[in-house]
């Protein structure tokens, strides 16, 4: 099969199978990787087909109450997951920007956390709020000990971006590069096949976001991501500006946050329903 054929398939997904348009880019993808890389045929550019829409869709958010709800929930997981999960709402921090949070990047003193190699590989600052500054602290403290057993045994070891681990051979030592939220255990890197602490696991918030959700009773879909939604929001919601919110998120476009004002209550435009405007009348 050709270009003409692959082309025709491709439309068929968007046009009879009505897939969604990462489905078909993952179809196109497949292709490509079989006829480059185990047939060693060249395809043509594809642009002869159809593609498949992509939905513009509402982000799921929390209102206010099941925010707290879910918060009170929270407190019963084990920590650090507990403070992550109150992290994530009060900052707006993506999950993987939290838990691979380090030492260096809490500014205490100035109430901020520095997000480094953000989406789209951009460092931004965002809010530490006042009510888990003690709750840092302490994790802190907590790590402090750590680092020290660690250093102890030989295992203070811990991954650093960007090849720097060749640029400062010592870095990976130090106080400052510790993951805040480091795991209990430790753990055999495949690559470099040293035995050190990584970051808390992931699948561990996304687990206790879900269990606390339900607990709360929300019916809603809830996983960490919705928190970062909840928290522009809220933002809006509170009087805050579109411009500010977009640093907070570290959106390249402002078009990307305008999305929130959407999910408002009264559609953020303070439009009152016919139907309330005549029983106000009557």
């Amino acid at each position: 099969m050709g270009a003409a054929e692959v082309e025709a398939f491709l439309t068929y997904l968007a046009t009879e199978r009505h897939v969604s348009s990462s489905t078909q880019n993952q179809a196109l993808s497949a292709i490509l990787f079989l006829y480059r890389d185990v047939l060693a045929v060249e395809l043509p550019w594809l642009d002869g087909f159809e593609r498949s829409k992509k939905p513009r869709r509402l982000p799921v958010v929390l209102t206010v109450l099941e925010m707290q709800a879910l918060l009170k929930e929270a407190e019963m997981a084990p920590p650090p997951i507990g403070l992550i999960i109150k992290l994530l709402y009060g900052t707006g921090m993506r999950l993987m920007e939290a838990v691979r949070l380090r030492v260096k990047d809490v500014e205490l003193t100035r109430r901020e956390i520095i997000v480094r190699d953000g989406k789209g590989g951009k460092d931004r600052v965002t809010i530490l709020p006042d009510s888990l500054l003690d709750a840092m602290r302490a994790q802190l403290a907590l790590r402090r000990q750590w680092h020290e057993q660690d250093l102890a045994l030989g295992k203070v070891d811990v991954w650093l971006p960007d090849a720097l681990a060749v640029k400062y051979p010592n870095a990976s030592r130090e106080w400052g590069w510790q993951y805040v939220f480091a795991a209990k255990n430790y753990s055999i890197d495949p690559r470099s096949k040293a035995e050190r602490r990584h970051h808390i696991e992931e699948k561990q918030i996304q687990r206790y976001v879900k269990k606390a959700a339900l607990a709360a009773g929300i019916a809603k879909p809830t996983s960490p991501h919705t928190l970062r939604h909840s928290f522009a929001t809220h933002m809006l919601q509170a009087g805050y500006d579109i411009r500010t919110v977009q640093e907070l998120l570290g959106h390249s476009d402002v078009a990307t946050t305008m999305i929130y004002p959407h999910v408002l209550n009264k559609g953020g435009k303070g439009v009152i329903s016919p139907l309330d405007q005549f029983l106000q009348a009557d």
